[in-house]
């Protein structure tokens, strides 16, 4: 079955909008995976507008499930940080500084050489790791050569053209590289924009889906549907 790894990266915005300590994310984190979650992400960032350094090393001793970190390793900070917490998995993603959210994978041709060298400094030190990329067979084929445990395919475009009903044309390049990580015996997750209406279609069509990393529509559904509620619909999009 495929995982469900929850971002928490909106309820730390929540609260950093109004200081002080409301919503709580460590207290949120130990619930949603009571409620059923498989993992916790976060996305720390410079300028730590949401997830803030002190947060990770707070979330690692709750998380009882699988931590994922993502973020930029050109950041020596974030590196030093990853190292410091030893998550199970770390997921690398090409963002430039003070942007709002990632929108690209990593070209693997042009940084193959600098993903190697960093891959291998985290691989070293036991964590399990993956990297954003589009969904285009020679970005995954050539994330390969860059020594990475598994990748995360960049799934914008997939949730833009599914709410423009084409879905058969949204879900056709996930399809191909999917199948070319297999061939190439990469793990795969995927991220990035999938909601509750979009998820189950992009699951029932990539059967070898290791693990979604959802955020941003979950947290905002759970203000509907309640957080438990929303972590167990979610977890049924998953199941088939």
């Amino acid at each position: 079955m495929t995982k469900l790894s929850v971002n928490v990266n909106k309820i730390a915005w929540l609260r950093n909008s109004r200081g002080g300590n409301t919503p709580d994310v460590v207290k949120a984190s130990i619930d949603i995976q009571r409620f059923g979650a498989d993992g916790i992400t976060v996305h720390p960032r410079p300028d730590e507008r949401h997830i803030r350094y002190k947060d990770v090393y707070d979330l690692k001793k709750v998380v009882t499930t699988e931590f994922n970190i993502e973020g930029n390793p050109r950041e020596q900070k974030f590196v030093d940080l990853v190292l410091a917490n030893r998550p199970d998995q770390v997921t690398l993603v090409p963002d430039a500084t003070g942007q709002l959210t990632s929108d690209h994978g990593w070209d693997t041709i042009t940084h193959k050489e600098y993903l190697k060298g960093i891959i291998s400094v985290f691989k070293d030190a036991g964590i399990r790791t993956s990297i954003f990329v589009d969904p285009e067979p020679e970005m995954v084929k050539h994330a390969k050569d860059c020594g990475t445990d598994r990748i995360e395919l960049y799934t914008e475009s997939y949730a833009a053209n599914y709410k423009k009903g084409e879905r058969e044309g949204a879900i056709a390049p996930f399809v191909k590289a999917a199948e070319t990580a297999v061939e190439f015996e990469l793990g795969l997750n995927a991220g990035h924009d999938l909601d509750m209406d979009n998820l189950r279609f992009f699951r029932e069509h990539i059967p070898s889906l290791l693990e979604v990393s959802i955020g941003h529509a979950l947290i905002s559904d759970a203000l509907y549907y309640g957080l438990e509620n929303t972590v167990q619909l979610y977890k049924r999009q998953l199941m088939v």
